[in-house]
């Protein structure tokens, strides 16, 4: 075996060793998310239209934080990766101070003006009611939110999935039996419904934050081995850097949310079979995109590792095998979307109607799968390489330049049938692909200039 072998087979498992357990993190996620759905579906059809309003507000505020997150997480690649455990400490102290400030903010402003923002949907009174209560009691997770998504973007910068799977995994076990416990007033405690659900969910993440907590700054944690001495002292130049970078990829995100509700409300047009089929057809779709997500993120870490090491290399090679990995498991989950789609789709339902609508969005879907997926893989290798905004332009232009005008036409104007929504969809995932290969082109993001470098050593 040659020595470029050996180095092959060494890049392959440490990447399997990023992308395995963020897989598994997003299973978990899901199955826990169906678990809890399934149970709170048992209250009444009140419980489960306040949730997803509240959700739906939720992901917006999540997407600020994991922004920030995202933000250290390329920083402590980078740091890492350049050997600098100073710099590593320093960015993310200001990274703490700035989500748990942002968390403690959005959680009042929640709390205290609940009603109206759950008013925006125009529910029923019954529907106002539950959402308000929900959300009012769900709103004192964030700072834990925020804690736990720190806690991850840290450990995976370094090159640890495991450990935040792990957390997740914990945290998921933690929601389910709560909420069965809680909601259905199992074990002598009394039967709290909907308010038991929101309960579980801020015990399970005050759970998993002190888990967080416990694994990065206990007696053996990360930060112990690095060398200690984290202080939650505020520096305004290391805050703002961080701050430069945590905007653009917190908007990427929120991009996702809003042009979310646009896209809902017009397939909703279609009448409830056309939504149900979408809504389980993106079910079925995350198939493909758990994994993606993994490579994305591995993407992010090793080209951020590698920039920070000045290995360009190194980083080229990682890219190499990303891109070759991602293409044989895309390439697969694809492959059963165009050619099982009704077979997939009666996993999810067993009424013809919405398996019929479904399959062709899951053809049209896995048709694209490639394009979508290899897009996320130089998105994240252009944020590790400190390129926030060009990830953020190739989302924005395609959500909100193509999809969405085009989804509107088709729906308000042309008055066109519901495959051809699920064609612009597809239109905007080969401009993103094109945007992303474009720009990943003309970024020479293997270099050590400063701006490459995210200006973290400045």
């Amino acid at each position: 075996m040659t020595k470029k072998d050996i180095d092959d087979k060494k890049v392959r498992k440490k990447i399997l060793s990023m992308t395995l357990p963020i897989t598994a993190e997003n299973i978990l996620q899901m199955t826990a998310g169906v678990v809890s759905m399934a149970m709170v579906g048992r209250i009444d059809s009140i419980a489960v239209g306040a949730i997803g309003m509240s959700n739906i507000l939720f992901r917006i505020i999540w997407a600020v934080l994991k922004g920030i997150g995202t933000g250290n997480s390329v920083f402590v690649a980078q740091s890492y990766g350049a050997g600098n455990h100073g710099k590593l400490k320093d960015l993310t102290e200001q990274a703490f101070i700035l989500a748990l400030g942002v968390s403690m903010i959005f959680q009042q402003l929640i709390y205290w003006n609940t009603e109206s923002l759950i008013g925006i949907f125009n529910p029923t009174p019954a529907l106002l009611a539950g959402g308000t209560m929900y959300l009012r009691i769900l709103s004192w997770s964030l700072p834990f939110t925020a804690i736990i998504l720190l806690t991850a973007g840290i450990l995976q910068g370094m090159g640890n999935a495991k450990t935040p799977m792990i957390i997740v995994g914990i945290l998921n076990g933690v929601n389910i039996v709560f909420s069965y416990t809680l909601i259905f007033g199992k074990f002598g405690l009394p039967e709290l419904g909907l308010r038991g659900a929101a309960i579980a969910y801020n015990i399970s993440y005050g759970i998993a934050a002190l888990i967080g907590i416990f694994v990065l700054f206990g007696r053996n944690g990360t930060f112990a081995r690095l060398g200690g001495g984290f202080k939650l002292k505020f520096n305004r130049e290391q805050a703002f850097r961080l701050i430069r970078f945590a905007v653009p990829t917190s908007f990427e995100m929120s991009f996702w949310q809003l042009a979310s509700i646009i896209i809902t409300r017009a397939v909703l047009t279609y009448g409830e079979v056309a939504y149900a089929a979408y809504q389980l057809g993106l079910q079925a779709e995350s198939i493909s995109y758990m994994p993606a997500a993994g490579f994305g993120i591995a993407a992010s870490t090793f080209v951020g590792q590698s920039v920070g090491s000045r290995d360009s290399e190194m980083g080229r090679t990682y890219m190499k095998h990303l891109i070759r990995l991602s293409l044989i498991v895309t390439s697969v989950a694809g492959g059963l979307m165009v050619f099982l789609p009704s077979q997939i789709m009666r996993v999810f339902s067993n009424d013809p109607e919405i398996i019929a609508v479904g399959a062709v969005y899951l053809f049209i879907m896995g048709l694209l799968q490639i394009p979508q997926n290899l897009a996320g893989l130089l998105n994240g290798a252009l944020r590790g390489a400190g390129y926030p905004k060009a990830s953020m332009i190739n989302v924005g232009v395609g959500l909100w330049l193509v999809r969405v005008p085009l989804v509107l036409l088709m729906t308000y104007v042309m008055d066109a049938g519901i495959e051809w929504i699920w064609l612009m969809m597809g239109v905007d995932l080969l401009v993103r692909f094109i945007l992303a290969v474009l720009t990943y082109r003309r970024k020479d993001i293997f270099n050590t200039s400063k701006e490459a470098m995210g200006n973290i050593f400045l």
